[in-house]
C-alpha cells in the first residue's frame, strides 16, 4: 500500500483523534495544517524554509497550474514534486472552488463548466474527467474530486442542485481516475442545510474514496454555522478514513475543527497576513506597521522557535515591512506558518498524552486577548 491512514489515539467519547497518513512521498502526522502553494510555491518562502517550519504536506491548485504553466508541461518536467523541489506529500484541489468564484465568466451544466481564463481570457471547458486528468499530470499524492461549491447563504434549491451535481461528478471522478499512486478524496457539499449535508456525506461514503473533505465552508457563513455543519457531517463519515476541512486557517477554527474530528486543514491565511506585515500570536495578532514597534528589540513571539523569531527583532521587521522589502514579508510569513504548525503539533501531543481538555482550557485562556505593543 502506498496510501494508508491509521488512528493512533482518540479522546474517549469524542471525534477528536490523532493519526498517521502514509503517502508515496512520506508520512503526515495528524492533525496537520497544510500551507498553500497555489502556483507551485508557498508565497515568499523557499521549499527548505517551508519544511524547516514543520510543514509535512502542502497544497497546490489544479486550476492555476493548468492555466499557467500548463499541467502537461509540469508532467514533462518530472511532475509537481520535482518541478517545485518538494519531495514530500502534496495535495491538489480539483479547481472547483476557483471555477465557481469566476461567476461573471463561467457557465455550468451537468456535463461540466465553461469558463474564461483569468490569465489571458481564453475559453475552456472542464468536466470531472478533465480535472482528474490535470491532477494526474501534476502527480500529487492526494487529489480531489470535482465538485460544485456555492456561496453562503444560498437558497435551498441552489444547494440541492449543487449537491446532486457534486455527487454525480464524484462518481465520474472515481471512474476517470487511472493512477494507483494517487489517493482520491470526495468532497461533501450541502450548504447550511443539515439534511443535505448528512445526505451528501452518506452518499459519498458509499463510494470508495480514500478520504473525505468538507467543502463549501469559510465562504461567508459565521463560525458557529461552520461548527454546526461539521457536527452534522463528520459523524456520517467513515472513522477509518482521513477528514479534511478545506480553506480554514484561523487558530480557533483549527482548534474547533480538531475538536469536531477533522484531521487536515489548509488556508492561505498565514502567508496572506505575512504579506501585510501582520504576525500571529497566542490570543491575537501583531501589526508590525505600528509605530510602537519601531525600537522594540523583542522577537515577534518570545517562545517561538522559528527562524524569524530566533534572529530578528520587531523593530527590524517593522523597518522591512514599511520599506516593502521582500525579505520582511517572507520572514513574517515564515513565522505565521510555523505558528499554525506549532499549534497543530501541540494539539496532536495533547491528544497522544491524554491531555487535550487541559490543553484546550489553556488555549482559550489566551484566545481573544489583545496583544499590547
Amino acid at each position: 500500500m502506498t496510501f494508508s491512514f491509521v488512528v493512533e489515539a482518540e479522546v474517549p467519547g469524542t471525534p477528536i483523534r490523532a493519526g498517521r497518513l502514509q503517502t508515496p512521498h512520506g508520512e503526515v502526522k495528524t492533525p496537520a495544517f497544510m500551507p498553500v502553494g497555489t502556483q507551485g510555491t508557498v508565497k515568499g518562502l523557499r521549499p527548505e524554509e517551508v519544511r524547516a517550519a514543520g510543514a509535512q504536506m502542502i497544497l497546490a491548485n489544479a486550476y492555476h497550474l493548468y492555466l499557467r504553466p500548463g499541467s502537461r508541461r509540469v508532467k514533462t518536467l518530472g511532475g509537481l514534486h520535482r518541478f517545485m523541489h518538494w519531495e514530500h506529500p502534496i495535495l491538489t484541489d480539483s479547481g472547483g472552488f476557483q471555477l465557481f468564484s469566476l461567476v461573471s465568466t463561467m457557465s455550468i451544466g451537468d456535463e461540466g463548466v465553461e469558463f474564461r481564463s483569468h490569465v489571458d481570457g481564453s475559453r475552456h471547458f472542464w468536466r470531472p474527467e478533465d480535472s482528474i486528468a490535470v491532477q494526474e499530470d501534476l502527480g500529487a499524492d492526494i487529489i480531489m474530486a470535482f465538485d460544485q461549491p456555492v456561496a453562503l447563504p444560498a437558497p435551498r434549491e441552489q444547494v440541492e442542485e449543487a449537491l446532486e451535481r457534486t455527487l454525480s461528478w464524484a462518481r465520474r471522478s472515481l471512474e476517470a481516475k487511472t493512477r494507483s499512486d494517487q489517493a482520491l478524496f470526495g468532497i461533501v457539499q450541502g450548504g447550511l442545510e443539515e439534511d443535505l449535508r448528512r445526505q451528501g456525506a452518506r452518499e459519498l461514503r458509499k463510494m470508495p474514496f480514500a478520504g473525505y473533505a468538507v467543502g463549501g465552508l469559510s465562504v461567508g457563513e459565521g463560525e458557529e454555522e461552520m461548527y454546526r455543519v461539521l457536527e452534522w457531517t463528520v459523524p456520517e463519515l467513515p472513522w477509518e478514513k482521513p477528514r479534511y476541512l478545506m480553506g480554514v486557517g484561523l487558530p480557533r477554527n483549527l482548534v474547533e475543527g480538531v475538536r469536531r474530528g477533522i484531521d487536515l486543514f489548509d488556508c492561505v491565511l498565514p502567508t496572506r497576513m505575512g504579506r501585510t506585515g501582520t504576525a500571529l500570536l497566542p490570543g491575537g495578532r501583531l501589526n508590525l506597521r505600528n509605530a510602537a514597534f519601531a525600537e522594540d528589540p523583542r522577537p515577534i513571539q518570545e517562545d517561538c522557535d522559528c527562524y524569524t523569531c530566533r534572529h530578528f527583532s520587531r523593530g527590524y521587521l517593522r523597518h522591512l515591512v514599511l520599506a516593502r522589502e521582500i525579505l520582511g514579508l517572507g520572514l513574517v510569513s515564515l513565522h505565521n506558518v510555523r505558528f499554525l504548525i506549532r499549534l497543530m503539533e501541540a494539539m496532536r501531543q495533547a491528544i497522544l498524552q491524554g491531555e487535550f481538555w487541559p490543553w484546550l482550557e489553556k488555549f482559550y485562556e489566551e484566545d481573544g486577548r489583545e496583544v499590547e505593543p
